[in-house]
């Protein structure tokens, strides 16, 4: 049996968030790894205006590895893409319900019966709807309610520019009650349109009210890298493991990267991320995260997101990261062959 031939480029893509990939990326470390074989490793985000940047989403490109919202992840995999789970990363990203300045809501047990922004994007998959859906879902259930106790106002995102820019309008012109938010940029976004904060979703002490498009968050590969090539897949995993590790042990160097990676500035990093998120980039494959990452598949597919069920567990492939741990232990891995 022969082995693969080596590709010429490895490509990857990661959400503007914190992400050990974003890290590495910052640092060299991905690009130092591979150029001895004479692989460049390309960003999606900086590669030239002609390329497939729908990949983020579709993850149609073979040689991707991709570090992002699981909305887009999940649903790849529901149509058919032939892509494996290798990590799964747990990081607290702001989430709260705003509403008008001087409103009295100040819990979620308040949302009864309010208008609730619900977001419409022209695009494939619309991960902001399913975002607010999601988020309206777990501040409603940590008080014992659903959906179907609030009033759902669809908000078409057309003709607005920024990052919850609709549904702040809508909320501005008392078209809707409350807004959902999350991220650096919303910290930001909130501040000038003078929303209050009802809800703080990372308070709710049940992490499961607070699983949505980032928590928790895939690490895929295609399929067919890891066939042919599972011993680049388990270096990049390696590097990754070793920009976490690195990332521990610098906050201020971190807040740093998550601004560049976010375009938010320091008070938004600030106001988004909790004290010791450098120290949470580490992926996993871990059954409560496994177990969450289940219960948001059944939602979505519930919500009408998802064309075909994802099996979590079926998807999920530990091995690339166990080899990974390997590599960065010094350890030899077991002979794995690549196939033509």
């Amino acid at each position: 049996m022969t082995a693969a031939r080596l590709p010429e480029t490895l490509w990857f893509t990661r959400c503007p968030v914190p992400t050990a990939t974003g890290v590495a990326a910052d640092r060299g470390w991905l690009a130092a790894e591979f150029a001895p074989d004479g692989i460049a490793v390309r960003s999606l985000q900086d590669a030239d205006p002609g390329a497939d940047r729908a990949a983020h989403y579709t993850h149609d490109l073979p040689g991707l590895f991709r570090e992002g919202g699981n909305v887009p992840a999940l649903w790849a995999r529901s149509r058919g893409q032939d892509t494996r789970l290798v990590g799964l990363t747990w990081i607290e990203e702001r989430q709260a319900v705003l509403v008008a300045p001087g409103s009295p809501v100040r819990d979620a047990g308040a949302l009864r019966g309010l208008r609730l922004a619900v977001p419409r994007h022209d695009v494939p998959i619309d991960f902001w709807r399913a975002m607010a859906l999601r988020g309206f879902e777990g501040a409603l259930a940590s008080a014992g309610l659903g959906l179907g106790d609030a009033r759902l106002v669809d908000v078409p995102a057309a003709g607005h520019t920024g990052q919850w820019a609709a549904e702040l309008d809508a909320l501005r012109l008392g078209e809707v009650d409350a807004v959902y938010v999350k991220g650096a940029l919303a910290v930001e976004s909130a501040r000038r349109a003078g929303a209050e904060v009802a809800v703080e979703l990372d308070a709710l002490p049940d992490p499961a009210h607070r699983v949505n498009n980032g928590t928790p968050r895939p690490l895929t590969v295609h399929q067919d890298l890891l066939d042919r090539h599972p011993d680049l897949v388990a270096r990049f995993l390696a590097v990754l493991l070793r920009a976490a590790d690195w990332a521990a042990g610098e906050p201020a160097e971190v807040a740093r990267i998550l601004g560049a990676e976010t375009g938010a500035g320091a008070e938004g990093v600030a106001g988004a991320y909790r004290d010791g998120t450098h120290r949470t980039l580490h992926p996993d494959l871990s059954d409560p995260r496994l177990d969450l990452l289940a219960r948001q598949e059944a939602a979505l597919r519930a919500h009408g997101f998802l064309p075909e069920a994802v099996d979590i567990r079926a998807w999920a492939d530990p091995e690339p990261l166990r080899r990974a741990h390997r590599i960065l232990a010094g350890t030899p891995s077991p002979s794995h062959a690549p196939v033509a």
